[in-house]
């Protein structure tokens, strides 16, 4: 049950905020409720919506896609089971198969997964963890598949997703309708439950 209402977008009274809402309605369909929830604090849901957009930046040097199974991964790392719904449906938005995103909780041996891209999950959930699990012979092996640029947008997504993990869970957002539908479609059976998040 979450434990701070999300207000409308009616009830925005900053005008600045309201259009920025419109970022979300254009790549998602819809506003986040964590980010209804924030606009009590104009500046903080401005903030957030700003690194919003430079993570998921459309001319960045890693697929949009693939950040997003970034995200996935890294909110799998903290539990937060409201952010893996969203990346469900997002990932799958930006061009990653529902089979593949089916397969990301076994990306260390699925043949849909490249060396590439598991040691950046492989990153993704180190860099998320508790304390943090980077070593210098992960970051190297990193660096050997990805350039510095790609690593700072793949630090980018895990660093925005700590927040959104952090900020998720502690306030128990609850799920709009179409990441609750895809993450019950597609993530389920992966020990995906939506917990607090109704």
């Amino acid at each position: 049950m979450s434990r701070m209402k999300p207000l409308s977008i009616e009830d925005c009274q900053d005008a600045d905020l309201k259009k920025e809402f419109q970022h979300f309605m254009n790549t998602l369909g819809f506003v986040p409720n964590s980010l209804l929830t924030m606009q009590r604090v104009p500046a903080i849901a401005k903030s957030v919506i700003q690194m919003n957009k430079a993570v998921f930046a459309p001319k960045g040097h890693v697929d949009l896609g693939f950040k997003r199974l970034i995200a996935h991964i890294a909110s799998q790392a903290v539990g937060c089971q409201y952010c893996k719904a969203h990346t469900s449906v997002s990932a799958t938005r930006f061009g990653i198969s529902e089979e593949k995103l089916r397969d990301v909780y076994n990306y260390n041996k699925s043949p849909l997964y490249s060396d590439k891209e598991r040691i950046a999950l492989d990153y993704a959930l180190a860099a998320a963890s508790v304390p943090n699990d980077v070593t210098d012979e992960m970051y190297n092996a990193l660096n050997q598949h990805w350039n510095e640029n790609e690593i700072v947008e793949l630090l980018g997504v895990i660093g925005m997703f700590g927040f959104f993990n952090r900020w998720n869970d502690s306030m128990a957002t609850p799920l709009e309708e179409e990441p609750l539908a895809a993450a019950e479609q597609l993530i389920s059976d992966k020990g995906w439950d939506v917990g607090k998040h109704t």
